[in-house]
């Protein structure tokens, strides 16, 4: 089952150890299984109940990008699944860098705070993967104003941090997954 470990800071830095978090992925039949395991800072939740949220990368939350080749246009699909300690999260499907052309897919989720932790899992239906070969990162976000912290499996340097830039992931295996 790949792991991927949430380390460093967006540009690199190393962070400390409590503040790290892990995404498990495993293709289980048509589904991916996507399993969180985080540090709860205690963000307020987002308004609304659990459920697919607009915007939740404005909160505390962990996000994985899965890539797949670029096609002919030379446009990049991936898919963006957001959760969050709540129950909140939101599915993105895209065809280049921020082009959205599906949101707001749903998918079953659970989460539950317990322990200065919070874990989640969930089963995200395999069709909305792009086609393999797959790379991917996973990346959280927590605090507000000039406090909040972006966090990344694999560093993303550059003026700011932008997570939208699937050329830079690196390969991901996932048994099953052809």
């Amino acid at each position: 089952m790949p792991r991927l470990g949430i380390d460093r800071t967006w540009d690199g830095a190393p962070i400390a150890p409590d503040e790290r978090a892990t995404v498990r992925l495993e293709l289980a039949g048509d589904v991916l299984l996507v399993r969180v395991d985080a540090p709860f800072h205690g963000d307020p939740p987002p308004p609304g109940p659990p459920g697919p949220t607009p915007r939740l990368w404005e909160h505390e939350v962990v996000e994985l990008f899965v890539a797949g080749p670029a096609g002919a246009d030379g446009a990049v699909p991936y898919l963006e699944v957001e959760l969050s300690p709540h129950g909140h999260y939101l599915g993105l499907r895209l065809e280049g860098v921020r082009r959205v052309v599906e949101q707001g897919l749903p998918f079953d989720v659970a989460a539950e705070i317990a322990g200065g932790r919070w874990r989640a899992e969930a089963r995200v239906p395999r069709v909305w993967l792009p086609p393999p070969p797959w790379r991917a990162a996973a990346f959280v976000m927590h605090g507000a104003g000039p406090g909040r912290r972006h966090l990344a499996s694999v560093p993303l340097p550059g003026p700011r941090p932008d997570f939208h830039r699937p050329d830079r992931f690196p390969p991901l295996r996932l048994a099953g997954g052809d």
